[in-house]
């Protein structure tokens, strides 16, 4: 079994990953459907980054929350395609969600594209649903939005 260690990071610490999320966006959906965070927009101060290692030190998966009013956003959930499979994307998603709860936040929200659906076992595992569209967003063909309230 892999030892797998999550923890926060600087963005950079996961380009590699981001890059490889950011083209796989690019080829599956069009540009107006495309809602991740550049690398640069990841370092605000109101988002919390981290990543996932391996003992070595190689990043396999990083994830990303936004604290919004009212409610914080998944962004920039993505595994290494070599690394699919170790509960790595799971691992994430709890320690954003431990965050969330620390922060206070009470629901958390994501959008999601319509053909990744690996991605959607994954948060339907974790107890999202699906929504509507909130914030900024809009409906459109190709996106999924979902939500998990934090209540005790």
């Amino acid at each position: 079994m892999t030892e797998i260690t999550i923890r926060t990071a600087a963005p950079d610490r996961a380009r590699h990953l981001l890059e490889a999320s950011h083209a796989l966006m690019q080829a599956l959906f069009d540009p107006e459907d495309n809602h991740y965070l550049e690398i640069d927009a990841l370092r605000a101060p109101t988002i919390h980054f981290l990543v996932a290692e391996d003992a070595a030190g190689r990043v396999l998966g990083c994830g990303a929350l936004a604290s919004k009013s009212g409610y914080g956003e998944l962004k920039s959930m993505f595994t290494d395609v070599e690394a699919r499979g170790l509960g790595i994307a799971s691992g994430i998603l709890a320690a954003l969600e431990a965050e969330a709860r620390r922060q206070g936040l009470p629901l958390l929200r994501l959008e999601t594209g319509d053909k990744l659906e690996a991605a959607h076992r994954v948060y339907q595992r974790a107890g999202f649903v699906t929504r509507g569209p909130f914030g900024d967003y809009t409906a459109n063909s190709s996106s999924i939005f979902m939500e998990k309230p934090l209540g005790d």
